[in-house]
């Protein structure tokens, strides 16, 4: 078989089975833009949760930048990238993840990778949550080329991670995002740190959507923080907040921070005006009315992310349904395996404390009348 034949096959599949993908265009500023055919639409899967990609102290803070340090850093940090807008960011970061250091990537995904890739070799054990994002299961993947073992638990499961850390012959490290992308149910952070704590473990906890918590300073166990400047903080990039003598590990081991060009100096400035807007007074308004927007549409006891799942089954049903939405002005992409399990497609609705009253309450009645129920 050839080259050409192979991929014909694979992408044939991929539409046979409902799912194809194909890249859509968006002229937006923010959550709400224009499609190539002109349709106007608001974004309902943006991971903007604050909208701070909009800011005007965010964008002013960029064009500054820009200006001072161009587009690009043009070198990896330990080259000639390393620009003072980085260790003013990573000052702040560390400061408000109440760690010693912290330590900028281009992207959360490298993060992840590069920490379990540095972590990883003979004699190490990783317990990994088997919804763990796919950047963590990426990385476990290539900490199991460089002779960890890798024990996947079951989801949120506090006794399996338990006895996974308790037959772990060597060191070991415990891995959990901090809330589920593709659910929006958060890990239960307390218990797992207390079997850290238990078993000596170290706790890696990638806190990319934790915008509105679990929210913590100090655990009972050693704690590594995996974080984004994409979701909360509206820019682009990575980080990770832990000890002086982890980050200063991480910048001698660490290959996708040591082998990759630096972080944009205007995602950096970006970055650390967003930071600034979220620690103000204007940013707790800002969170109050986003939890207030997913109490919306997730009505409940206790709202734990802006992420609301609306599983609808098939592949095909999540095309239509996204179809639907999108005919009302709503764009909702439909998420479909591999992305989550067979059978358990879905719309992924994620609201934005820039989206109005009025955007919600639109996209409620049109959830209603599809007769889907986040959950």
């Amino acid at each position: 078989m050839s080259w050409a034949e192979w991929v014909q096959g694979r992408n044939d599949k991929a539409r046979a089975k409902a799912r194809w993908r194909e890249l859509k265009e968006l002229d937006a500023l923010g959550l709400r833009g224009k499609l190539p055919d002109g349709a106007v639409v608001v974004a309902f899967a943006t991971n903007d949760y604050l909208g701070l990609s909009a800011h005007p102290r965010v964008i002013e803070a960029a064009h500054e930048a820009l200006d001072r340090w161009g587009a690009g850093a043009g070198a990896s940090r330990l080259i000639t990238g390393s620009r003072p807008v980085h260790h003013e960011l990573e000052e702040r970061l560390a400061a408000w993840k109440s760690s010693a250091s912290a330590l900028v990537f281009p992207s959360g995904y490298v993060a992840n990778l590069g920490v379990l890739e540095a972590l990883a070799g003979p004699g190490v054990t990783l317990c990994c949550d088997m919804l763990n994002h796919a950047s963590i299961i990426d990385g476990c993947r290539l900490a199991s080329a460089l002779g960890a073992r890798v024990v996947h638990y079951p989801h949120a499961d506090p006794s399996a991670a338990d006895a996974a850390l308790g037959s772990a012959p060597g060191r070991s490290v415990l891995v959990t995002d901090s809330v589920f992308s593709m659910d929006g149910d958060a890990a239960p952070i307390s218990e797992l740190a207390e079997i850290c704590a238990r078993h000596g473990a170290l706790f890696v906890v990638d806190e990319a959507h934790a915008v509105l918590g679990p929210n913590f300073s100090e655990l009972p166990c050693e704690v590594l923080r995996v974080g984004t400047l994409s979701k909360t903080l509206g820019s682009q990039g990575g980080f990770v907040a832990s000890s002086r003598g982890m980050i200063d590990m991480l910048v001698n081991r660490c290959r996708s921070f040591i082998f990759t060009t630096a972080l944009a100096p205007p995602s950096a400035a970006a970055a650390l005006a967003a930071l600034d807007v979220l620690l103000s007074g204007e940013g707790a308004s800002l969170l109050r009315q986003l939890a207030t927007y997913a109490q919306r549409l997730r009505p409940g006891p206790a709202i734990t992310s802006p992420i609301i799942p609306f599983v609808v089954g098939s592949e095909q049903e999540a095309l239509d349904a996204s179809m639907s939405l999108l005919q009302m002005g709503a764009l909702v992409p439909a998420v479909r395996p591999p992305a989550v399990p067979p059978g358990t497609s879905r719309l992924r609705v994620t609201v934005s404390a820039a989206h109005t009253q009025d955007e919600i309450e639109l996209l409620a009645a049109a959830l209603a009348r599809l007769g889907l129920h986040g959950g």
